[in-house]
């Protein structure tokens, strides 16, 4: 039996007891990865300079701000979450119990990648455990120094059985996908999805598969070009361009492109200086396979800011390509590196037509003054997020479901959306037994007297909320009306009023939530 087998097995004999289920387990457990970040954060930022050259502070801002804020927010709403969750009933169920209760799904994989090799690993993790799952946390490869800290230290934190740390290359990953998981969360590029959904298949296993694809960035030619390109030039370059939802290429008219270059080279140079080369917050290259991709990419294409390069620290500058055409090869497949090509357009309209005509990407960027342009961009053309004159941000807000759509992906996650992609909503109703008259219709003989009563049983929805607001309402104004005609009973009748009062604004405002 393999190592990947035999820990695999071992978390579902875990899984199997139950212990997962209780939310305080499951809260101590979201507490103690937090812990581990606080308690570990020069050993994650010395793994994360190793690995891509990031400073600490641009550790903190994009690798472990966020997580941290996700446990926070996943303890803090937990009990909501796991709650059952009533839903609306038909008449022949109005006396019934009806909801939807979440439960664990099982045993859940979790791939990461080595981009952010913390915050897409952890991330999940977080989702897994609040929804009472068993993990296992396969860290990439490529970020070695990260994945070695990750599978030392994060034991010490968690459940070694429930969510242990497995760590290889693909030989390991191919025999963790040979077993069988209840769920299976991949990050990373669409080639290796496609290879994770087949395996998952064979179980007939569901996947989160967070990808990736040549997210474009519109700029309207009467936006604030100054504010658009400075906002371009930060979601383009942080992390050396090594993001999936960075700015993949510009969209602009002729008439603006060299304003846009001008406007970008005045931004690196104010946020990495003259020589980026020397700046502590501009990181590197992963590693040199990937730093001969990225520069195989800029064949054919004019260099129009930066271009210079350093093959020993896997250093490429900022890079900003200028008259680039569709069959250009930097076109051909997602940059992940610091290149920001530009492709000239006549408007909007071929602009529209010329992201319809490639994959759905995973972000699509507009910088316009006209909401009018914008809301056209939104109905024409489909993606897995929309962002308007700004850049990376959304990934911030946790009520936003984060992931793709097509080639981008499938699934999503982020604060409660984490939660309900990793549990089971599953459709409960508790029925008495009584009232069998009612009943009686769905029995045989089949007439057309039972389908007419079927017909209207079935098919009027109750909103139970709604009958009680009116209910309430009844109630509050026949005692309103009885005050009125009975003065003398005012001091008696108060605080009657004011208790309905208090309930039916309660009710009014549960239900505009």
């Amino acid at each position: 039996m393999s190592r990947e087998q035999l820990v695999v097995q071992r978390a579902r004999k875990s899984f199997q007891t139950g212990r997962t289920k209780p939310l305080e387990f499951r809260i101590h457990q979201l507490k103690s990865l937090l812990r581990f970040i606080s308690d570990r954060r020069r050993d994650i930022a010395e793994a994360v300079k190793k690995d891509l050259g990031k400073s600490e502070h641009g550790t903190e801002l994009f690798e472990t701000l966020g997580l941290e804020g996700d446990i926070k927010l996943a303890v803090e709403k937990l009990a909501e979450w796991a709650a059952p969750r009533p839903v609306e009933k038909n008449l022949l169920t109005i006396s019934d119990e009806v909801y939807v209760q979440p439960e664990p799904l099982g045993v859940v994989l979790i791939i990461g990648a080595w981009n952010y090799p913390w915050a897409v690993t952890l991330q999940p993790l977080v989702g897994a455990i609040a929804a009472g799952n068993a993990a296992i946390i396969k860290p990439s490869e490529v970020s070695s120094h990260s994945a070695k800290v990750m599978e030392e230290l994060l034991p010490q934190y968690l459940d070694k059985d429930l969510y242990p740390v497995v760590t290889g290359g693909v030989p390991e990953t191919q025999e963790l996908l040979r077993q069988r998981f209840d769920h299976i969360f991949y990050t990373g590029n669409s080639t290796v999805g496609k290879l994770v959904m087949e395996a998952a298949a064979r179980h007939l296993t569901p996947v989160t598969l967070e990808l990736g694809g040549k997210s474009p960035c519109y700029i309207d030619k009467d936006c604030d070009i100054t504010i658009a390109c400075r906002r371009i030039t930060w979601g383009k370059f942080v992390n050396c361009g090594q993001t999936c939802i960075a700015p993949d290429y510009i969209l602009c008219e002729p008439s603006i492109q060299s304003r846009v270059v001008e406007e970008i080279n005045k931004n690196v140079k104010e946020f990495y200086t003259d020589n980026p080369k020397t700046f502590e917050d501009y990181g590197r290259i992963i590693n040199q396979r990937h730093f001969k991709r990225v520069m195989a990419l800029m064949e054919g294409s004019t260099v129009a800011v930066g271009g210079d390069s350093d093959e020993s620290q896997c250093y490429i500058a900022p890079t900003v390509l200028k008259d680039v055409t569709r069959e250009s090869r930097v076109m051909k497949e997602e940059i992940f590196g610091p290149l920001l090509p530009i492709i000239t357009v006549s408007g909007v309209d071929e602009a529209i037509q010329f992201i319809n005509e490639r994959e759905k990407p995973l972000v699509v960027y507009v910088f316009s003054h006209d909401n009018k342009l914008i809301k056209r961009v939104i109905a024409e053309t489909s993606s897995g997020a929309l962002l308007a004159n700004d850049c990376l941000v959304h990934f911030t807000v946790s009520a936003l479901p984060f992931g793709g759509v097509g080639n981008s992906g499938m699934g999503c996650y982020h604060g409660r959306h984490s939660f309900n992609q990793l549990s089971h909503l599953r459709s409960c109703l508790i029925k008495q037994l009584k009232m069998e008259g009612v009943n009686s219709m769905r029995y045989p003989p089949h007439t057309a007297k039972k389908l007419g009563w079927a017909r209207f049983f079935l098919l009027k929805q109750v909103d139970v909320s709604r009958l009680r607001r009116m209910a309430l309402l009844t109630m509050f104004a026949g005692l309103a009306a009885f005050v009125v005609q009975n003065p003398k009973h005012c001091q008696v009748i108060h605080p009657v009023l004011r208790f309905f009062r208090t309930k039916l604004s309660i009710s009014i405002f549960s239900h505009s939530l």
